[in-house]
């Protein structure tokens, strides 16, 4: 049997790992702008949160923005470079519909103000994401994340390479695997669709002609059939959104309901539906859908995906404009 600890142990002992100093992830370590710039936190977190007083939805876009940049090509911000040379990642399939680039802008444009040429992109990119999370959790849970990235001068459309909602579950882990996380860590950083949509058009196959059939997922909960059906109507020229937790009263809140809903039959996406069958995920769906500890768990995935393929000072730069290099670029 698993054994369940409540959000407020895990954060007492993961804050006290982190309070010993040593603490890194590869080149990451908490503080690393103490001396150049000391309040960088407090920077960032006042242009989110007035940010997310007016639009709440940043949110689940810069959860997505993050995971989008780490996992291709590391933590190096190449997602946000621009380009008029050749294909970048901003124009690759899964990238197109990303967002959050505007506010990553402002937070980026403060910094420069108060510590020019200092604070990284990708630096950024955590800080922000890391503060959204917390306040669309209610305040609930807050992690710390190292610092200490630096930015890519690379990106390039051709080395976008990001899991499908349509892989198996085995498929997506060897993925994940390859990237030093491990299962937890998979079912966790896809709890990130705790908030956020995905539309219509994406899940068509789903509602009416699954595998090539004329029938709906049979994996899928009759009533949540039907409600889908209505809003994502067969041959409407409309692509609505579609809330990925469909507990209306928490479908915009990081919490734990995700789970439970997929565990009811009730997950939009293929590969979330497949996350609470599958042998070797179940359980850790039940434990997460049962327990009392996602925040912080997630917490601990997101630091953990965010030491992935970080640059150092020779392999990148820490750019002034997120969007365009101090010096060359591969882009």
């Amino acid at each position: 049997m698993a054994v369940k600890i409540s959000t407020i142990s895990t954060l007492i002992v993961f804050l006290a790992l982190l309070s010993l100093g040593h603490f890194s992830h590869g080149e990451l370590r908490l503080g690393s702008y103490s001396e150049t710039c000391p309040n960088v936190e407090e920077i960032v977190f006042g242009v989110v949160e007035k940010a997310f007083s007016t639009n709440s939805r940043l949110a689940p876009l810069m959860i997505r923005l993050y995971f989008h940049d780490c996992f291709s090509n590391g933590c190096d911000a190449s997602l946000l470079l621009d380009s008029t040379t050749s294909p970048n990642e901003k124009t690759a399939g899964p990238n197109l519909s990303v967002d959050g680039y505007a506010l990553i802008d402002a937070v980026k444009d403060e910094l420069e103000n108060k510590c020019e040429g200092v604070v990284s992109c990708a630096d950024t990119i955590a800080l922000v994401t890391r503060d959204l999370a917390h306040l669309a959790s209610g305040k609930k849970a807050r992690y710390e994340i190292p610092t200490g990235r630096f930015d890519g001068r690379e990106s390039l459309a051709s080395s976008v390479d990001l899991p499908g909602t349509q892989m198996s579950v085995s498929d997506t882990f060897e993925m994940f695997k390859k990237r030093k996380l491990n299962l937890t860590d998979m079912v966790l950083l896809l709890g990130g669709h705790t908030i956020g949509v995905t539309h219509c058009s994406l899940i068509m196959d789903r509602l009416y002609k699954f595998n090539n059939t004329q029938n709906p997922d049979p994996a899928m909960d009759r009533n949540l059939v039907k409600e889908l059906r209505r809003k994502c109507p067969e041959n409407s020229e409309q692509n609505r959104a579609i809330n990925l937790d469909q507990n209306v009263s928490s479908s915009n809140i990081v919490d734990a309901s995700f789970y439970k809903q997929i565990k009811s039959r009730r997950g939009i996406l293929q590969i979330d539906d497949q996350l609470a069958k599958d042998e070797m995920t179940k359980q850790i769906v039940t434990d997460l859908a049962e327990g009392n500890d996602f925040l912080a768990r997630f917490g601990q995935a997101m630091v953990k995906l965010g030491s992935y393929g970080v640059k150092d000072q020779d392999t990148g730069e820490i750019r002034t404009s997120c969007r365009s290099c101090n010096d060359f670029c591969t882009a």
